[in-house]
């Protein structure tokens, strides 16, 4: 009788073993799902003014609390208020050490009459936004841009100025409304 219960627990434990064994290969998380999240808010520009090489890293220092959520210029205010939400925490102004948000969104151009082809703004550029070769005319690619502007410190002659993205049909966007409005009286 005994042998048989030690038989029988042997093949519990061993059926156990498998559906274990199966069910952490068939399972297994990649990474940190809270950094994979936190990195979904971001708004990817990957421009570094939150002091990391981009925005992943940002996201795995929030997630490890070496970061605060307010450090990203380009996420602005509705990125601090998604992460609080997210993490749990209370939302706060952006920290002005990193840059302000911007009301509009921007991108940078060229004054190619100006530019001398000195190749500084493409090493700045987080994104590869810009084409160029050395000694050569100097170009930005609209659609690829972020409007970090981290290529307008290192341009030795300010051919870089920033403008304002034009308004399309892929970028306007319905004016959020006013606060201010009394609701209709009843009568």
């Amino acid at each position: 009788m005994l042998t048989i219960v030690i038989v029988l627990l042997a093949i519990i434990a061993a059926i156990f073993g498998v559906l274990l064994g199966y069910s952490a290969i068939r399972f297994k998380v990649e990474g940190d799902p809270v950094v994979d999240q936190i990195d979904s808010l971001l708004p990817q520009t990957q421009c570094g003014q939150c002091t990391y090489p981009g925005c992943r890293p940002y996201a795995e220092a929030i997630a490890n609390g070496e970061a605060d959520i307010n450090q990203c210029p380009p996420g602005g205010q509705a990125t601090i208020i998604a992460l609080a939400d997210l993490l749990g925490v209370e939302a706060k102004p952006l920290n002005a050490e990193h840059g302000e948000a911007k009301e509009t969104k921007t991108v940078v151009v060229i004054d190619e009459q100006t530019c001398i082809g000195c190749t500084l703004c493409i090493q700045a550029c987080p994104v590869d936004a810009i084409l160029g070769a050395a000694k050569q005319m100097h170009t930005v690619i609209a659609s690829e841009c972020t409007g970090c502007n981290l290529c307008i410190p290192p341009c030795p002659v300010d051919c870089i100025h920033i403008v304002p993205i034009e308004q399309n049909i892929n970028t306007w966007k319905w004016p959020e409304p006013d606060g201010g409005h009394a609701a209709p009286k009843a009568g």
